[in-house]
């Protein structure tokens, strides 16, 4: 580090850096924001939304009542109650991008709490990209320093890491200088929380949408001239020893920032799949087995799935009551797609579980191999799973994944990422359904207050 703190370092480049600069971000934005979209409006019926809402004042009565929407709603709220409610809304299905350096969900939180404050300000799309590619650089290279620890100690990144993306994002997108983007991250960092114990239930969502607001409300907080420490980051009882441990790496907050921009290398995972990432090797893998050899599911004797050690770490549930728990099962999963030869939205509702799928999750297992060395292409880097299914008949079939769809070694294509959109927007009006257009052209947008259509 060549000034000495971490903090001030960071505040430097999230102000002064050019994002804009690369075309290649932009259009990592962009579609960003399709898939951020695509993964809200999808959850629009989901119970907990309703909870929510409910739980903010927000209604019939409430309508008109902010500037910032709620997706998917006929609602407009303050920007701090629509970055909470969005923020839940684009992680309720566990269906939203993916980076490997956050081990978490980047866009549930930035974009949430930037168009909602976009919206109230007025900002432009380009204001908008470049305040994205600052945020989610800083969720990435805070995840780096933080290193392995954090995640597996119990923190879900997704909220820890994305209060300061999104304090740092808000920052950039309303010009705060340097002195004032120190104390949006210190007040982001006092906010910071989020447990891996909550997976599997609605809390998990709403840690993104947490996230968001008081990222939001830390930047709009030092606007004001509140402060806290002068270094909130670095030392002994700062943010990355408390929750990185000693294994931290300091240096690696603004080491290489933006050579390459990590939205565009290693870049997004666009998940092809409503289910926790972790779960998407071993989806694959059963997904071409049965595609391969055309078995009936009633014939599975028995399933195993091989990680790495750690590699199932965010797969909490091992006998899923419902679909919603079954996107951190693997042992769900595997049956799932096995059985129906797809993962849609349906299968991993709210609803029981159907017995057929619980009797074939009950016949699978996990096991840890670590002398299985990974592939060079392994996405998370280090991560894999082998599948190995036998049938009754005693003949075995087995598929190893170790880079899965939608990750940025398999990317989905634009036309897949457009269906995603359309399968979720199905049911909306005409002028939601057009958003992609809308999207194209972001950075023409000279003000964004109208830039979602009311319902």
């Amino acid at each position: 580090m060549s000034g000495g703190s971490p903090t001030r370092e960071l505040a430097e480049r999230i102000v002064r850096s050019e994002p804009l600069k690369e075309a290649k971000v932009a259009e990592a934005v962009r579609a960003a924001m399709l898939d951020w979209l695509a993964s809200a409006m999808a959850a629009a019926s989901d119970p907990g939304a309703a909870m929510l809402l409910s739980a903010l004042g927000i209604g019939a009565e409430g309508r008109g009542a902010g500037a910032s929407s709620i997706l998917g709603f006929r609602y407009r709220a303050s920007a701090t109650d629509a970055a909470l409610v969005n923020g839940y809304l684009s992680h309720a299905l566990d269906y939203d991008d993916v980076h490997e350096s956050v081990r978490g969900h980047p866009s549930a939180v930035l974009l949430s709490a930037l168009l909602a404050e976009a919206e109230e300000r007025g900002s432009s799309g380009a204001e908008l990209i470049a305040a994205y590619a600052v945020g989610a650089e800083t969720m990435c290279r805070l995840g780096l320093a933080l290193g392995s620890r954090h995640y597996e100690a119990g923190w879900h990144s997704t909220s820890t890491l994305g209060t300061l993306g999104a304090a740092a994002a808000c920052a950039r997108l309303t010009g705060l200088d340097v002195e004032a983007t120190i104390r949006a991250l210190g007040l982001a960092a006092t906010q910071s929380g989020g447990l891996r114990v909550h997976f599997g239930s609605a809390v998990k969502p709403l840690h993104a949408g947490m996230a968001a607001r008081a990222g939001l409300f830390a930047a709009r907080l030092a606007a004001t001239g509140f402060a806290g420490a002068e270094e909130p980051l670095a030392g002994p009882i700062g943010f990355l020893s408390l929750f990185g441990g000693e294994g931290t790496s300091p240096e690696r907050v603004v080491e290489a920032w933006g050579q390459p921009w990590q939205i565009v290398e290693p870049g997004l995972w666009f998940k092809p799949y409503p289910c926790c990432s972790a779960a998407h090797h071993a989806a694959d893998a059963a997904l071409a087995i049965r595609s391969e050899s055309g078995f009936a599911a009633e014939k599975v004797v028995r399933a195993e799935v091989v990680f790495p050690p750690g590699g199932d770490a965010a797969l909490v549930v091992r006998e899923p009551k419902t679909g919603a728990e079954g996107r951190f099962s693997a042992e769900y999963v595997v049956a799932a797609a096995l059985a129906d030869g797809e993962l849609g939205i349906d299968a991993f509702s709210d609803r029981p579980i159907r017995g057929d799928l619980a009797r074939l999750a009950a016949k699978v297992s996990r096991r840890y191999d670590a002398e299985l060395a990974p592939a060079p292409n392994a996405m998370p880097k280090g991560r894999f799973a082998v599948l190995t299914v036998e049938l009754a008949d005693g003949t075995t079939r087995t598929e190893r994944v170790d880079c899965p769809r939608g990750s940025p070694g398999r990317p989905l294509s634009a036309e897949e990422r457009i269906a995603k959109f359309s399968d979720a927007s199905r049911e909306f009006p005409a002028a939601w359904r057009e958003l992609p257009d809308r999207i194209s052209l972001l950075e023409t947008i000279e003000n964004l207050s109208d830039f979602i259509p009311d319902i």
